[in-house]
């Protein structure tokens, strides 16, 4: 299941209904068989007013094909609400968890002194305009410079059920990066222990296991094209900057990282972006899968 947006839940006072469609067919003919005592006018000023959604997306597609087992939201009261921020998507969101796109240049959370400008802070904001005593929380983290997925949770017992049990409840997730020069290996593992230097605050590549945490990246090359390349990488660790440490041990670092050896990118920022969540739900037991497109800029580089 991938999901490309949800809309804000109205205030506990909205008169909002979630029901679950019996067969397959179109947006306006399933509201009609499961809301019988509304006229089809009625139906159509609902539609146009953004109070229908399926599966947590509004919709004001009469014809938009549904499926049996999809579920139609109904906001009797008023439309439902859309977040919105220059530099953060929602992509999904439910009684437990958020999904957002973050963009480049934005802190997942503050570091040192408090800021407004995090996902944290603005996730936070958004869950509390309709909750005073509601909270988020931060499941995992992306560097500043890195863009794509990242997952908050609405409750600490479905982030407790994530973390206690990471690697077994995350499927995939998956990055696009474009890196410097000519990748020699197609595919392959880069695989080491990292720690960090507490002078710098760099992280690096050690054998010994006592200083640093396993961290292990595979990856794939997409597209090779002048002097970058395209490369798909696959992590079943999550180690603070571990993609960026080991594309640099790979002689090929991620463009614009200087950091850890690269040199500054033509797009303006590290060309690393998440594009591909996939978990077990820690409420429900589903797996469900979430996409984020590949930044067009990434695109030109290897043009």
């Amino acid at each position: 299941m991938n999901y490309k947006h949800s809309p804000r839940r109205g205030p506990a006072t909205d008169n909002v209904a979630k029901l679950t469609i019996k067969e397959d067919g179109t947006l306006l003919a399933a509201a009609a068989t499961l809301l019988p005592d509304h006229k089809p006018t009625k139906l159509k000023s609902m539609l146009r007013h953004n109070q229908l959604a399926i599966n947590g997306v509004p919709s004001k597609q009469f014809d938009q094909p549904v499926s049996a087992g999809d579920q139609l939201w109904v906001n009797f009261d008023r439309s439902f609400q859309v977040f919105s921020h220059p530099r953060i998507k929602l992509v999904y969101e439910d009684n437990d968890i958020i999904v957002v796109d973050k963009g480049y240049g934005v802190l997942s959370t503050a570091a040192g002194k408090p800021s407004d400008d995090t996902v944290y802070n603005i996730v936070k904001k958004y869950a509390r305009g309709f909750s005073d005593k509601a909270n988020v929380y931060v499941v995992h983290r992306l560097d500043r410079d890195t863009s794509g997925l990242m997952l908050l949770t609405r409750t600490k017992q479905a982030r407790d059920k994530l973390i206690s049990n990471w690697n077994n409840m995350v499927i995939e997730r998956k990055y696009i990066a474009v890196v410097e020069g000519k990748v020699e290996q197609k595919e392959g593992t880069v695989k080491s222990f990292l720690a960090e230097n507490p002078e710098t605050f760099e992280m690096y590549s050690t054998d010994d296991k006592k200083l640093g945490r396993l961290a292990v990246t595979r990856y794939r090359v997409v597209k090779q094209g002048g002097r970058f390349a395209m490369v798909e990488l696959e992590i079943k660790t999550g180690r603070k900057n571990q993609i960026r440490v080991h594309m640099h041990d790979l002689g090929n670092p991620v463009s614009g990282d200087r950091k850890y050896g690269g040199h500054p990118s033509p797009i303006n920022r590290i060309a690393l972006h998440a594009t591909t969540l996939s978990i077990i739900h820690p409420i429900t037991g589903k797996a469900v899968t979430f996409t984020s497109p590949v930044p067009d800029s990434f695109n030109t580089m290897l043009r």
